[in-house]
């Protein structure tokens, strides 16, 4: 599940998406566990869980889905860590990966197997980080929201919201993310659905590639997607 991306063209990330669907269900299926396990079945009391349930929601998997995943991880022997990895792609985009995994050295050479591979390399803990800031993102697609822009805008504003940014398919929200779960809640009470809601690295600066580089930006992004302990992939590509 690549992040922040500015959702350009909007289409082909849906296409994109539901041809992954399994994938993507298998591996939110892990963050349910890991925020089970951290604090327990019952939303209410658990913030990470009602985050991840969001982001479940927001990728379309059924409630019976994510209910039974629930019940499942409540019983689960599994035992996950989460571990972030930096590193550089081509033409040195800046790459954040975040992954859960029951061993490390099998995870840690997964990914640097795929930098690698795709002409990018895996560096230090903080060597692009600073780069990034934590931000709470919430994207609405502009055609399925019920509310007119002006609107929606003073909803999320009113809600704690940072920032709300409008193109022609979609609106995007940011937040703090102490904020994030505010808003998320207020917007769900007023009947909007979201095509992202989930806590990101956000860059603070941006790298254009050429046509080559863009090639194997997304190789390298496809890769690491397809890694079963990968959860997010975050860089300062401007696609």
């Amino acid at each position: 599940m690549s992040g922040h991306s500015k959702w350009h063209n909007i289409q082909a990330k849906k296409g994109k998406a539901d041809a992954a669907r399994g994938k993507i269900f298998t591996k939110l299926g892990r963050e349910l566990l890991i925020a089970v396990k951290e604090g327990g079945p019952e939303p209410a009391g658990n913030s990470k869980l009602k985050a991840v349930i969001a982001k479940c929601k927001a990728a379309n998997m059924p409630n019976d889905t994510i209910n039974n995943a629930i019940k499942k991880a409540s019983s689960s022997n599994e035992n996950y860590e989460e571990v972030v990895y930096e590193g550089y792609g081509p033409n040195g985009v800046a790459v954040i990966v975040n992954a859960s995994t029951d061993n490390r050295n099998r995870t840690a050479a997964d990914v640097r197997h795929v930098f690698d591979k795709a002409g990018g390399n895996l560096g230090t803990s903080g060597c692009v980080s600073y780069m990034f800031n934590k931000k709470g993102v919430i994207v609405i697609e502009r055609e399925t929201a019920n509310i007119d822009e002006e609107e929606l805008m003073m909803l999320a504003l009113d809600a704690g919201a940072e920032d709300f940014e409008a193109s022609e398919e979609i609106y995007e929200i940011t937040t703090d993310p102490s904020d994030f779960t505010a808003v998320r809640e207020k917007l769900e009470e007023a009947g909007l659905s979201f095509l992202e809601a989930d806590v990101q690295m956000v860059p603070t600066t941006t790298v254009a590639l050429d046509e080559a580089g863009q090639e194997k930006m997304e190789r390298l992004i496809d890769r690491l997607d397809e890694l079963d302990d990968v959860m997010n992939v975050y860089h300062n590509w401007e696609e």
